[in-house]
């Protein structure tokens, strides 16, 4: 009996001990489970703040590329005009950089022109608006009008290039009547606000430098010689 008693003891340690190691091995498996599930989160968390600097790195990069884009795009919206960027804080031409030419055309004709060319001899882009500011020979103080069959566009900036040219023309009517005679005439580069720049003196060039006239009127600048010259 004692002997059935000392085994009956003995196999119940060793089933609570065997329980007890059962409880802790799934203890330690719980803990286990529970610490990889806290990595996890962790790693969740790791990744998602990595994902969120990634994505905000991306989305810095790729404001940043849009900035670019917006950049080259200011300010008409457009690729052309961010192609145009350097000339977009091109300054206002001066005269003292521009070489100033005249060619008397068609004289004696209907159709008699003054050939007006505006050369960019600076190192900079420049830009002219308008038309210039034309006074004929010396007889005639006042400022010649804007022709009124120009075409639109005068307020516009044309931006020249070093070496790029724009051209208006100084258009002659002659009546046969109160005729005044030249050689020369002032010119001078109107702003954006319509003031007058400098004065320059214009020799005229060509076969025949002396023109007449009785009225006469100016053209808005632009890159292409009028009147196919």
């Amino acid at each position: 009996m004692r002997t059935s008693r000392i085994r009956t003891a003995t196999l119940a340690a060793v089933t609570a001990a065997l329980a007890l190691g059962l409880t802790a091995c799934g203890g330690a498996d719980g803990s286990s489970k529970a610490a990889g599930g806290d990595n996890a989160a962790g790693s969740a968390q790791s990744r998602s703040a990595a994902n969120g600097d990634g994505k905000g790195g991306a989305e810095q990069a790729e404001s940043g590329g849009n900035a670019k884009e917006g950049a080259r795009s200011a300010p008409g919206g457009t690729g052309e005009a961010a192609s145009k960027g350097t000339t977009a804080g091109a300054q206002q031409c001066r005269g003292d950089e521009m070489l100033l030419t005249a060619v008397h055309r068609f004289a004696g004709q209907q159709g008699d022109h003054l050939l007006v060319t505006a050369s960019n001899k600076g190192t900079k882009p420049c830009w002219v608006t308008s038309y210039p500011t034309v006074k004929l020979g010396d007889v005639d103080s006042a400022a010649l009008p804007h022709s009124k069959k120009d075409n639109p566009g005068g307020d516009k900036h044309i931006t020249l290039q070093p070496g790029g040219k724009a051209y208006s023309a100084v258009n002659l009517f002659d009546y046969g009547s109160k005729n005044h005679t030249a050689q020369s005439f002032a010119l001078a580069l109107r702003g954006a606000d319509g003031h007058d720049g400098p004065s320059y003196s214009v020799d005229i060039q060509g076969e025949k430098t002396q023109f007449s006239w009785s009225e006469a009127d100016v053209l808005n600048w632009s890159t292409k010689k009028p009147y196919n010259f």
